[in-house]
């Protein structure tokens, strides 16, 4: 799911659990929790505390969701500021020395999202390896597109192109010395 479908589908879903909707706080969890959870164990270092802490978080996104306002925050940015706060109050507690500031701790929570130029690089990537698998001939490409995207194996293919097996891995891997060919002209270029 993209990001603005994932954002858009969180936002109604605050917006039901202002209502008193239950099922959209199960839905707000599914989409947020694995995130959420991982900002509260890097800030606490505790499983127990980080699990403890995540379930403060969505009873205070169960109260205080009518306070959610779109147009200052994403969801995700409110929901991060509740999880790092709750978190950080619970450092508090369980320590007795200096604790850190809450901006030296949000600093330390990485982003597993990869940044744009992996993206672009990932884009690019998929272009040439689009274009590579459309210059191959139609069975050549088919058979290979089946047997690695698919998971059909060998024999599936043969039978379904009436012809032995030994004939269709030959088709695949010339299919395959190809397309490495060409993907390593076009990494060239």
């Amino acid at each position: 799911m993209d990001l603005d479908a994932n954002r858009s589908l969180i936002v109604a879903a605050l917006t039901r659990i202002a209502g008193g909707e239950k099922t959209a706080l199960q839905t707000v969890y599914r989409l947020t929790s694995a995130k959420l959870f991982a900002i509260c164990l890097r800030i606490l270092g505790s499983r127990e505390d980080a699990e403890d802490v995540l379930q403060d978080v969505y009873l205070t996104v169960w109260r205080k969701a009518a306070d959610f306002d779109a147009s200052r925050a994403s969801p995700m940015t409110w929901l991060i500021a509740i999880a790092r706060n709750r978190a950080i109050d619970r450092l508090r507690a369980n320590r007795s020395g200096p604790v850190r500031s809450p901006l030296e701790t949000a600093a330390a929570v990485a982003d597993a999202a990869p940044g744009a130029e992996d993206r672009l690089a990932q884009n690019e990537e998929q272009m040439r390896l689009r274009t590579c698998l459309d210059a191959l001939a139609a069975e050549e490409g088919r058979s290979l597109r089946d047997a690695f995207f698919e998971a059909h194996t060998y024999e599936e293919l043969a039978r379904r192109d009436g012809i032995p097996a030994g004939t269709m891995k030959s088709r695949i891997r010339r299919a395959l010395m190809k397309l490495k060919n060409c993907l390593d002209n076009a990494a060239i270029r």
